[in-house]
C-alpha cells in the first residue's frame, strides 16, 4: 500500500539538529566461524556473488575518516559487527585504533564489538581492556537453549567456549554485555534464562532479541534463505518465537528483575520502556518513532539504513562514490526512517501503548492490519508485556519526578506481588 505522507515538527527538528548517528561496520562481511540456524546475515554473501573478502585497509581509512567527519557531536561510537569480526585478527583493530586517533579531531571515540566468543583469548582481552572496548557476546541462555542453534560449521556445540571467553573477560576486567536471541525454545523459560545470565554469567547488561523471520526455499541452497517482510511465498521460520511466548518471556524476566535487581542489572528492553514512559529517547532504534539512524556499512563500502534490511532494494549508496555524511542526509535514508511510522496500521496508532512500542522493528511486520498496512507479528506479546509492566513503570516515573532512584520500586513491587520485604 502507499505510504502515508506524514512529516511532524519532531521530524523537522531532527533534520535540522547536528548530525548524530551510528554505523555498524561489517569488516568481514557475513563471514563467520559459526553456522547458527537462525542467523539472518549468513545469507548476505549471496548478494555479493558468494564473495566475502575483508574490507581493504584503504577503504577502512576512508570509512573511519568519513564517519568521524559526518558526526557533528563530541562522541563518535564505532560498532564492529559481522559475521564474526574477530576473524580479521588483532592487527586489524590496532590499525583501526591508530586511524581513529589520526582523524579524531578532538572528538571522543568509543568502540563496541559483537562476537560469538570462540576466538577470544588473553591477547584479545588485553586489547579490549587497554582500549576501552565494550564487548557484546552472544549467549542465548542455559546450555541446551544456546547449543540448539549456535553451532560450528561442522555441527559442534559452542556453549563451553563462550563461557570460557566470559571467564577471560571477567579476569581481565573487560566490560561486556550479553546478547540473547529469543527463539521458539525460550517462551516458557524467561525467568530461568534471566537467572542463569545474572547468577552464572554475572551479566549486568542484557539484550534479548526476538527471532521472527520468514524464509523461502531456493534451489541449490542447503537451507531456507531468510528474506525481507515483503517477499511473496515466504513462510514463518520454525525457530521463530510466537507473540504469546515472547510476551510471557518478557513478563517472567520483568517479575524477577523488578523485585530485586533494579539499578543493579540493566535489561535493554526495560530501560527503553522506562525511557518511553518518561518521554525521553529510548536508546534502542526499534522503539523510536522513526528509524534509519543506525546505518550498516558493508566490507565493500555499501551502505544500508538498517542491519535487518541489507537487501539490494534498500541500498543507499557506497562510501567510495558518495561521502557518508551525504548518504545519511539523503532523501532515500530519510524516507526509510519515516516509513517506520508512516506505514503502521491505524489500530497501532490508536493503541494506548503506541507511545511505548512505536510499532517495534519493521523487520517483524509480517501480519496485516485492518486497513491493509503491515503489522508487527509480535504485537499481542508486546501489548501483554507493556500492560504487565505499566504499574511499575508508573511508579518508577513518579520516583524520578521526585528525584528519587527507580530502585525504590522494588519494595512496591514486592508488596504488590504479595512477597515478603
Amino acid at each position: 500500500m502507499k505510504e502515508k505522507e506524514i512529516f511532524t515538527i519532531g521530524d523537522a527538528e531532527k533534520m535540522t539538529a547536528p548530525k548524530a548517528f551510528v554505523t555498524m561496520l561489517k569488516p568481514a562481511g557475513s563471514r563467520c566461524n559459526l553456522d547458527c540456524t537462525y542467523c539472518y546475515y549468513l545469507d548476505k554473501a549471496i548478494q555479493y556473488g558468494g564473495k566475502n573478502e575483508a574490507i581493504s585497509d584503504e577503504l577502512l581509512e576512508t570509512y573511519i575518516r568519513q564517519y568521524i567527519e559526518a558526526n557533528e557531536v563530541d562522541t563518535v561510537q564505532f560498532c564492529w559487527h559481522g559475521g564474526e569480526p574477530l576473524l580479521l585478527g588483532k592487527g586489524f583493530y590496532r590499525r583501526a585504533l591508530a586511524l581513529q586517533k589520526k582523524y579524531a579531531d578532538g572528538k571522543r571515540i568509543e568502540n563496541n564489538i559483537q562476537t560469538n566468543g570462540l576466538l577470544v583469548d588473553e591477547e584479545w582481552c588485553g586489547l579490549f581492556a587497554e582500549n576501552g572496548f565494550l564487548v557484546g557476546i552472544s549467549l542465548d541462555g542455559p546450555q541446551d537453549i544456546h547449543d540448539a542453534f549456535r553451532l560450528t560449521r561442522d555441527g559442534h556445540p559452542t556453549f563451553e567456549k563462550v563461557m570460557h571467553a566470559i571467564a577471560l573477560f571477567r579476569r581481565h576486567g573487560v566490560e561486556f554485555n550479553t546478547l540473547s536471541v529469543v527463539s521458539s525454545l525460550c517462551g516458557k523459560r524467561g525467568g530461568e534464562t534471566y537467572r542463569f545470565l545474572r547468577d552464572k554469567v554475572k551479566s549486568r547488561y542484557m539484550q534479548f532479541l526476538p527471532a521472527v523471520e520468514h524464509v523461502v526455499e531456493k534451489p541449490g541452497f542447503r537451507r531456507p534463505v531468510i528474506v525481507s517482510p515483503e517477499t511473496e511465498d515466504a513462510y514463518l521460520a520454525p525457530w521463530s518465537v510466537s507473540a504469546e511466548d515472547y510476551g510471557r518471556f518478557l513478563c517472567d524476566i520483568f517479575d524477577e528483575w523488578v523485585i530485586r535487581d533494579v539499578g543493579q542489572v540493566f535489561v535493554q528492553m526495560f530501560d527503553a520502556t522506562l525511557a518511553q514512559w518518561c518521554g525521553v529517547q529510548p536508546g534502542v532504534c526499534s522503539m523510536c518513532e522513526t528509524c534509519g539512524d543506525a546505518l550498516v556499512v558493508e566490507r565493500n563500502g555499501d551502505v544500508y539504513s538498517c542491519d535487518h534490511f541489507v537487501y539490494p532494494e534498500y541500498l543507499l549508496g557506497n562510501i567510495k562514490d558518495t561521502p557518508l555524511k551525504d548518504i545519511y542526509s539523503s532523501r532515500r535514508r530519510l524516507q526509510f526512517g519515516l516509513a517506520k511510522r508512516n506505514t503502521l496500521p491505524a489500530e497501532c496508532l490508536r493503541c494506548r501503548f503506541y507511545f511505548a512500542c512505536r510499532g517495534e522493528c519493521p523487520k517483524h511486520r509480517f501480519a496485516i492490519g485492518s486497513d491493509g498496512y503491515r503489522k508487527n507479528s509480535l504485537c499481542e506479546g508486546l501489548y501483554a508485556y507493556f500492560n504487565h509492566a505499566e504499574p511499575y513503570m508508573d511508579y518508577m516515573k513518579s520516583l524520578l519526578l521526585q528525584k528519587q532512584a527507580p530502585s525504590w520500586v522494588m519494595p512496591f513491587a514486592r508488596h504488590r506481588m504479595g512477597l515478603p520485604f
